[in-house]
């Protein structure tokens, strides 16, 4: 397999951003959430390569709008909103949970290319009728903006944790 510098730039770049392994209560991407996120639909978790390697992670995955409420209004975290999200049955709500993009990358439309894309094929089987988000970043903010408004959908926001 040739070597994939950008790799450890993701990975690190998730780990600052994010700071998952210290707090339980955020999605920490593993084999066990990986399993469970393509067993919710395959199209949860999407990459844009370029020689060296990942360049951009969006990770978004569909799922009711009663989950979507209960976590909006604080109700359940993250964590919860992923293992309580049914299998096999009809999704109305999409969460976006990251993206991810490397800074020399940044301001190409990728993040927002790659969410839409995924979105429509959910769309494909779901009747998707609103997005929703945990804000970490303005940038953050501007793309779900500009996702929902592309594609014509409601959008709801948790409030800010920081």
């Amino acid at each position: 397999m040739p070597e994939q510098p950008n790799l450890a730039r993701m990975i690190k770049l998730a780990e600052e951003f994010f700071d998952m392994r210290n707090d339980p209560s955020q999605i920490n991407v593993n084999d066990e959430t990986t399993d469970l996120l393509k067993s919710i639909h395959p199209r949860t978790l999407n990459e844009e390569q370029d020689e060296n390697g990942p360049i951009a992670w969006v990770l978004i995955f569909p799922t009711t709008e009663a989950l979507m409420k209960q976590f909006i209004d604080d109700q359940i975290n993250e964590m919860e909103l992923l293992r309580s999200t049914p299998l096999n049955v009809k999704y109305d709500a999409i969460y976006l949970c990251s993206a991810l993009i490397l800074p020399e990358y940044r301001g190409r439309g990728i993040a927002k290319r790659l969410t839409v894309k995924a979105i429509q094929a959910m769309q494909k089987d779901h009747p998707i009728k609103s997005l929703f988000l945990w804000a970490f970043s303005s940038e953050g903010a501007k793309l779900a903006l500009a996702i929902a408004g592309e594609l014509g959908l409601q959008l709801y926001k948790k409030s800010d944790h920081r």
